[in-house]
């Protein structure tokens, strides 16, 4: 197999997972076999691994430059990941079912919109952050294809979901967008709204900061490249 021939296998295999479980149900009946949190607790670790390959196929395809690597690109995944991570932890679990990662079965409350009221789309934007943050530092093709598809992706996907929420929601749904934003951070000094999240979206925080200090010392390891800059 060629450099080329394991990355657009890699790449196909990844976009596939994502899509053939929607397939004739068999995302659902595999739900019904073993549970909702199994499902989506192994479908995340395949996810993550079959990410991995894809990013390590990309290092390992052809170099073909359309821009060069500067010193001062390095600082941009550097600067976005924390925000990114942070993101990805505050957002987890939203009671918010018109999004990536919010819980399906929850109703969503304007008067209490928690971290939504920050961003209703948390992990989009992050996964946005992570690729812009990435393909500027890495300018040839097989890293353009790869961040490139993943940004217009998760921005892709935001707009669509709102529009499933304005479907669903039909006459609630002003109020649904009057709470929440896609990226507001000026809700985090908005003192009635801190005084009921303050604690848990502190202590998320936290955790997505020390995500990001593991995930940057291990990204040589199982990346193969330093992420520090030079």
């Amino acid at each position: 197999m060629t450099e080329w021939t394991e990355y657009a296998v890699a790449l196909a295999v990844f976009v596939a997972s994502h899509f053939l479980p929607r397939i004739g149900g068999l995302r659902d009946r595999l739900i019904a076999a073993v549970g909702r949190r199994t499902y989506f607790s192994a479908y995340g670790v395949l996810s993550v691994g079959l990410l991995v390959w894809v990013i390590a196929a990309a290092g390992r395809a052809p170099h073909v430059e359309l821009w060069p690597q500067m010193p001062w690109t390095r600082w941009v995944p550097n600067l976005l990941m924390p925000l990114s991570l942070v993101l990805v932890t505050c957002g987890a679990g939203l009671p918010n079912p018109f999004t990536l990662g919010g819980r399906r079965n929850a109703r969503f409350d304007p008067a209490a919109p928690g971290f939504a009221a920050v961003s209703r789309h948390p992990l989009f934007v992050a996964l946005a952050l992570w690729a812009i943050g990435h393909l500027v530092p890495n300018g040839d093709i097989a890293h353009v294809i790869l961040f490139g598809s993943f940004a217009v992706m998760a921005l892709a996907a935001i707009p669509a979901f709102d529009a499933k929420a304005r479907k669903e929601l039909g006459d609630r749904s002003a109020a649904f967008f009057a709470a929440t934003s896609i990226l507001r951070p000026t809700a985090l000094f908005d003192q009635h709204w801190l005084r009921t999240n303050l604690r848990s979206t502190v202590l998320r925080a936290a955790l997505g900061l020390l995500l990001w200090v593991a995930l940057l010392h291990l990204h040589g390891l199982v990346i193969g490249v330093s992420p520090f800059p030079i």
